[in-house]
């Protein structure tokens, strides 16, 4: 179910691929579905690895590049070249466990700050990986917590939207130079 798409888990001098950042409207559109996996698909997804790759990441979704395609590239073991990343292509949760777990994220678009979030401890999600095959996944701790987070960008959701504690998150934000107009409060 790992990914065939061969790239180098290592960083290059100059990445493919732009990162947008929080305050950019990029991030906020919605994405569209994915309506054919060809030879383009698998050069975007070589890019967007090679990108976090390069980035220190361990997930990154389309938007985060300018593309507004539904497709994510996670690796929650990016320094063991033997473990391939997963590509999920047009992917949808099935199942979500009522045990709700909380731990702290990161973003590449939001460079230096993190904070805890509260997401199901396991999920079932399906999608199609790189040739286009239907596959279906369980994935539970940091792998669910990845995936959850880089599907919320494909919704136009930042992580910081769901941080519960906005007096840290103001803190953190101004930090970084980031503005707290740019969190828009996800509705539980």
């Amino acid at each position: 179910m790992s990914s065939a798409v061969i790239v180098d888990k290592k960083k290059v001098k100059t990445p493919p691929l732009d990162l947008h950042y929080l305050g950019d409207r990029v991030l906020r559109k919605p994405t569209k579905r994915v309506s054919k996996v060809d030879n383009s698909t698998r050069e975007l997804v070589r890019d967007m690895l090679q990108t976090m790759y390069s980035s220190d990441g361990i997930g990154l979704a389309a938007p985060q590049v300018g593309v507004h395609k539904q497709l994510l590239v996670v690796d929650c073991d990016p320094s063991n070249a033997a473990n391939p990343p997963f590509v999920l292509i047009n992917p949808k949760i099935t199942r979500a466990s009522k045990e709700l777990c909380s731990g702290e994220e990161g973003c590449l678009s939001i460079p230096g700050v993190y904070l805890d979030v509260t997401r199901p401890q396991a999920i079932e999600v399906s999608f199609k990986d790189e040739n286009g095959r239907p596959q279906k996944m369980p994935a539970s701790g940091l792998l669910a917590r990845v995936i959850q987070h880089e599907m919320d960008h494909l919704n136009g959701v930042l992580f910081v939207d769901r941080v519960e504690n906005e007096l840290l998150l103001a803190e953190a934000l101004t930090k970084h130079h980031f503005s707290m107009n740019a969190v828009n409060p996800v509705k539980k």
